[in-house]
C-alpha cells in the first residue's frame, strides 16, 4: 500500500518518514497520474481544510478516487460543527475530569499526533478523541469553569509542531504507519476487509465469542479478512470495505455513528443507520406496522394528552415499552391501574411518547431471522421461569434465561415465516430477528430488530457453518455492489 502525505508545500515541511511519499496539495489535485493509482492511503496534512480551500479539496477528490483519506469530509464537518463536537464529546466526559483534574490552570490544549501524545497521563484520551476525530495532527482545547469543558478540535498546521516534539511527531507517524502496513500483508490474499464491532465487556453481546470466531472463519471462506475491532476504533474504519455490528446498538450511541460513518465512506454495512434507527424505536415500528396492516397485538401510542383513555380502550394487563428498549429493559408489565398510572408517569418522563400493547400470553415467542429479505433461521425463545419474558432480569444483577429450540426455515409454520419476512422487508434489506407470537391459528408481530442475536449452539442450531457463510456471502455481494458502481445500501 502506498501513502501520500498530502502537504502544502514539501519544501517547507520538515518531517519526513521513511517509505512515506509527500506530496504537494496542487500536485495530488492537478496531477492526472494521481487519478489512476490504487491502493492508496491519504494522509491529509494541509494547513487549512476550510470549504473549498486546498484541504477541502484533497480530501474530497481523495474519497473520488478511492485513496480513503484521513481527515475525510465527515470528519472535516464534524470538527467544525460546535454541536456534533459537544455531542461527542459528551461521551468522554468522565474521561476528560479523570485525565485534566490535575491541570492548574483554566485552558488546556492536547495535541494528538497520530493518536499519540507526548504525555503518558493525556494517552488514554489522545486515543479516544482521534478515534473521534480521525486527523492525523489534531489539536483539542478545553476550558475549566466549575469542571472541564470541551471547547473544540482543528488540526495542526506544520508551523505550529513545536521544535521539540518533531522526533515524537515522526516516531508516532512511523509507528502508525508501520503498523497499517503490517496489517495489510498479513491479509495480502484477501479480496476485501471486514470489520466486526465488538463490545469485549458487554453483559448481553449480540454474539458470543464462538460465534464472532465462526464469522471470521466464514470471511476467511469468501476470501474476505474479519478483523474484530471496538469503539476506539473509530478512526480507523476507512481501512476496511464493510462493517458488521455486533454490539447492541441505538441512536444515540457510538454503533450509530460507526454505521454512519461507515455508509458515508462506501462500505457496506450491517446495521445500516435507516435501519438501526426504524427498528429501536418502538414508536416507529408500531406505527409502521399498524400502517401497512400487518397484524401487531391492539397497540396506542401514549402521550401526556390520551394517557387516561388507554386502559378503557385496552384493557388489563398492558405491556408498556419505551421506545429504545431491549433485551427486554425499559419493557414493563402493568396489572392493575395503579402500577399503570405509576409506569406510565415514569417512563413519559424520559419520552414524549411510549407505546402500550394489550397483553398476549404465550409459552414462547418465535424468533425469525430475516437477512436480504429472505429467513435464514427460526427459534422458538421460551419464557423464563416463573417469568412473562425470555429474560428475567434478577435483583442481584443475574439474567435467568428461558430454553431456545431452533427450527429449520421449511419446519416452521409458514404464516410466521411470511409475516416475518414481510415485516422485515419494511425495515430494509439488511439483518433483522423479527419476534412474534402465535394465538389459536392467529400471528402478531410483536417487535423488529436490527442486529439480531446470532449465538453458536443456539441460532446455529440447525444451519451451523453455512449460518455464518450466509451473512458473509451477503457481505461479498455488497461490497462487488458498491465497487461495480450499482445501487448502494438501500435506506
Amino acid at each position: 500500500m502506498q501513502i501520500l502525505l498530502i502537504v502544502n508545500n514539501p519544501d517547507n515541511w520538515p518531517l519526513h518518514v521513511g517509505g512515506v511519499r509527500v506530496v504537494s496539495a496542487r500536485q495530488y489535485l492537478t496531477d492526472p497520474s494521481f487519478n489512476t493509482m490504487r491502493n492508496v492511503r491519504v494522509f491529509n496534512l494541509c494547513r487549512s481544510y476550510s470549504y473549498q480551500s486546498l484541504g477541502y479539496y484533497v480530501s474530497l477528490l481523495a474519497e473520488a478516487r478511492g485513496h480513503k483519506p484521513q481527515p475525510d469530509i465527515v470528519t472535516i464537518q464534524d470538527m467544525k460543527s460546535s454541536t456534533v463536537s459537544r455531542i461527542l464529546a459528551d461521551e468522554l466526559d468522565e474521561l476528560i475530569q479523570t485525565t485534566l483534574r490535575p491541570i492548574k490552570s483554566n485552558r488546556f490544549e492536547l495535541s494528538i499526533y497520530f493518536g499519540k501524545t507526548m504525555a503518558k497521563r493525556d494517552r488514554p484520551l489522545g486515543l479516544r478523541l482521534f478515534g473521534l476525530f480521525p486527523s492525523p495532527l489534531l489539536r483539542a482545547q478545553f476550558i475549566k469553569k466549575d469542571r472541564w469543558q470541551w471547547q473544540g478540535a482543528r488540526p495542526i498546521p506544520s508551523s505550529e509542531i513545536p521544535e521539540n516534539h518533531r522526533i515524537a511527531v515522526i516516531e508516532a507517524a512511523a509507528e502508525y504507519f508501520t503498523r497499517r502496513q503490517w496489517s495489510g500483508r498479513r491479509a495480502a490474499r484477501a479480496k476485501y476487509h471486514l470489520a466486526i464491532l465488538h463490545d469485549p465487556l458487554e453483559v448481553h453481546p449480540t454474539s458470543n465469542v464462538k460465534a464472532l470466531d465462526r464469522f471470521i472463519r466464514a470471511a476467511g471462506r469468501l476470501e474476505m479478512a474479519a478483523e474484530l475491532i471496538t469503539r476506539d476504533d473509530y478512526g480507523r474504519i476507512g481501512e476496511y470495505d464493510a462493517l458488521f455490528i455486533r454490539t447492541t446498538t441505538a441512536v444515540n450511541h457510538y454503533t450509530f455513528r460507526f454505521a454512519r460513518r461507515a455508509q458515508a465512506d462506501g462500505l457496506a454495512v450491517i446495521d445500516d443507520p435507516v435501519s438501526i434507527a426504524r427498528c429501536t424505536n418502538k414508536v416507529y415500528l408500531a406505527e409502521r406496522l399498524a400502517q401497512k396492516e400487518i397484524p401487531i397485538p391492539p397497540t396506542r401510542i401514549v402521550h401526556r394528552d390520551n394517557a387516561q383513555a388507554v386502559v378503557s380502550e385496552l384493557g388489563l394487563p398492558l405491556v408498556l415499552k419505551q421506545p429504545d428498549s431491549a433485551f427486554s429493559i425499559g419493557v414493563v408489565k402493568v396489572d392493575d391501574e395503579e402500577s399503570y398510572e405509576r409506569e406510565v408517569d415514569r417512563l413519559l418522563s424520559r419520552s414524549d411518547l411510549i407505546v402500550a400493547q394489550s397483553f398476549v400470553p404465550t409459552g414462547y415467542d418465535w424468533r425469525v431471522g430475516v437477512l436480504d429479505g429472505e429467513a435464514i433461521y427460526v427459534c422458538r425463545y421460551h419464557m423464563a421461569r416463573r417469568h412473562w419474558q425470555i429474560m428475567k432480569h434478577e435483583q442481584n444483577g443475574q439474567t435467568d434465561y428461558g430454553k431456545i429450540d431452533t427450527l429449520a426455515v421449511a419446519d416452521a409454520p409458514r404464516r410466521v415465516v411470511s409475516t416475518a419476512v414481510r415485516a422485515a422487508r419494511l425495515m430494509g434489506d439488511g439483518l433483522y430477528g423479527v419476534d412474534l407470537k402465535q394465538i389459536n391459528g392467529k400471528v402478531y408481530i410483536i417487535e423488529v430488530n436490527d442486529n439480531p442475536s446470532i449465538d453458536a449452539g443456539y441460532e446455529d442450531r440447525v444451519l451451523k457453518s453455512a449460518l455464518y457463510d450466509r451473512v458473509m456471502a451477503s457481505f461479498v455481494r455488497r461490497i462487488e455492489r458498491i465497487r461495480k458502481g450499482g445501487a448502494r445500501e438501500r435506506r
